[in-house]
């Protein structure tokens, strides 16, 4: 074979390559990897990531906040145990959506924050760019893994690790920063091509040792009062046969947190939900099933539990375990794992709960049924919580599909108490930080990846952190109802200055009509000051199928200061103790 010739070499030569670029690598390696959805807020240096990501079939929600739609992508990662992807651009909007990537890192909610940043050069000698910040490492104290794309041949391969880092193990938020440089440089697309790579098993089995299992079991065994805690992990695994066939099988009482209502229906004989004080405090052996001894559970300690209880944990980080309690029995592994193991290990009626300790249980919830009964049969006027979320609750119940969203402090606690659940990962609310906020980005979320109907419960006050995301309700037609609970307060509306005419510090406006602001981008709105209307607004909305809003009229004197939790509120010199200064 001879050599080719100068004139073949110059024509090979004058053959254009063909190139690609960082924003097209960018969408390749998300296609790669079956990321078929983007939450964002296009802006300088991302937009043109937006425009190819929609071009390439890659569906793209455009939010009017950073934070809405990092939330929005969090709870994507949660229903669909795969990580849910945020858009932003650099320096505060950055920061905005950070929020949201702390509060999923916090809640185990796989989610990547992929955001635009300045160029490196000028950041690092502080020479005043656009919108300069160090956003890796303003990220890292609040995030599982954040990583810094620096150079186009390595987009593939920054993608790929933030994918795997935020659903590998504990699954969390993790941050990766791209310089608009990186976006906007120029390679060799075969060169391209090789530098992307596809997941291989990114969340791989984790089996809890054998002995382990053993002894999980036979503290179960001879526990007099067993009680199994299903947290949001458990939801998140995806693994209700099992979970439901453990529990049935042992016939152990469970109390579920509140996202992990509906694993197993809240009407299940085993269910100790309406009698839960007592289940913790008389409780010998507890199993935990996905959830942490953190503040929601009062961090195991007596009184809220029995002193002597002895904790079993499941959970796929080790660091977990003596968080809180010491821990007789970790299970160190993925739930559908452990489960699996434990069926295996466990002999036919091994493990069986005294009737005794179920029939006391059942006794407590008849009474405590009992007592909310005849409180959601009350209809006093001006309209209460109560009431209101019975009339939503009603609804609902005819609607299985339907997703619950819930935020606020009353509206929280009381419709967590009210509304009841019977299919997983319907119930989604402020979790781990009770964070407000998070309601039009979940809402937005459960509509987009499910295309079912959702109901978001709302407190007037919290839907002020992201209320303006109607409009993005009403500009992708989505299947949302917004209810909120009016009643004119961050927690009460009768609240008073003592000093002059300015309203309170927690006093909203009474007269605020919500349902008009709806009707402003296209929508439908209601208003409602008696069950009854709430009835017919929300059954007319879901039938409808498109976005609407309904404004609860509550008596400004219902609510409790911090709903559930305001013994949490620090105690110092009370305010009826203090003397008005004088103007």
């Amino acid at each position: 074979m001879t050599d080719p010739s100068p004139m073949e070499t110059a024509a090979a030569a004058d053959v254009p390559t063909e190139l690609t670029d960082g924003y097209h690598l960018v969408v390749d390696a998300l296609k790669m990897n079956d990321v078929d959805t983007i939450y964002g807020v296009v802006g300088i240096p991302i937009t043109d990531l937006a425009r190819l990501a929609q071009a390439q079939g890659i569906r793209y929600v455009g939010f009017r906040h950073e934070s809405n739609a990092g939330h929005a992508a969090a709870i994507a990662g949660y229903l669909n145990k795969k990580p849910g992807v945020a858009l932003t651009v650099s320096a505060p909007g950055f920061l905005n959506g950070l929020v949201a990537l702390a509060n999923a890192t916090t809640n185990c909610f796989p989610m990547v924050q992929i955001s635009g940043s300045s160029e490196r050069h000028l950041v690092d000698l502080k020479q005043g760019d656009y919108e300069e910040m160090d956003q890796l490492t303003a990220a890292q104290p609040f995030v599982k893994a954040a990583y810094r794309v620096s150079r186009v041949e390595d987009i593939g391969r920054g993608i790929a690790r933030a994918l795997r880092t935020a659903i590998s193990g504990r699954p969390g938020g993790v941050y990766l920063d791209i310089p608009a440089a990186v976006l906007g440089a120029i390679m060799d697309k075969e060169a391209g091509a090789r530098t992307l790579s596809r997941l291989v098993d990114p969340a791989p089995r984790q089996l809890p040792a054998p002995e382990a299992v053993d002894r999980a079991i036979e503290l179960l065994a001879g526990a007099e009062r067993p009680l199994v805690v299903l947290g949001k992990g458990a939801a998140y695994a995806q693994a209700d046969a099992k979970i439901r066939a453990f529990i049935e099988s042992t016939g152990i009482p469970y109390v579920p947190m509140s996202m992990a209502k509906g694993l197993l229906p809240d009407d299940h004989p085993q269910s100790a939900a309406t009698a839960r004080s007592l289940a913790l405090k008389k409780a010998d052996v507890v199993m935990l099933v996905g959830a942490r001894l953190n503040w929601l559970l009062g961090h195991g300690e007596a009184p809220q539990w029995n002193s002597d209880a002895k904790f079993i944990q499941v959970d796929i980080e080790p660091k977990e375990m003596d968080s809180n309690q010491p821990i007789a029995a970790p299970l160190v592994g993925d739930i559908e794992s452990v489960l699996d193991v434990l069926a295996e290990r466990t002999k036919p009626g091994q493990i069986a709960t005294p009737a005794a300790w179920r029939d006391e249980l059942t006794a407590r919830s008849a009474q405590n049924v009992a007592k909310m009964a005849k409180r959601l049969e009350a209809d006093p006027h001006p309209m209460q919580f109560m009431g209101a979320l019975k009339a939503v609750r009603d609804v609902v119940h005819e609607h299985p599909e339907t997703y619950i969203v819930n935020e606020g402090a009353n509206a929280l606690d009381i419709a967590r108490n009210v509304i009841d659940m019977h299919v997983p990962r319907h119930r989604l609310d402020s979790g781990t930080w009770g964070v407000m906020g998070i309601g039009m980005g979940y809402a937005i979320a459960a509509a987009v990846e499910s295309g079912a109907p959702v109901v978001a419960i709302e407190g007037d006050s919290a839907f002020g952190f992201s209320g303006i995301e109607i409009e993005t309700i009403c500009r992708y037609k989505l299947p949302v109802v917004t209810v909120i609970m009016n009643n004119g307060g961050v927690y009460r509306g009768d609240d008073v200055n003592p000093y002059d005419d300015a309203p309170s510090p927690t006093t909203l406006m009474s007269a605020a009509r919500h349902d008009l602001l709806i009707e402003a981008f296209g929508g439908k709105g209601y208003r409602a000051t008696t069950p009854a209307e709430v009835t017919a607004a929300l059954t007319e909305a879901l039938a409808s199928g498109g976005p609407a809003l309904i404004d609860c009229v509550i008596d400004p004197s219902a609510g409790t200061e911090s709903g559930h939790i305001s013994h949490l509120n620090p105690k110092g010199i009370t305010v009826g103790n203090i003397t008005p200064a004088k103007k």
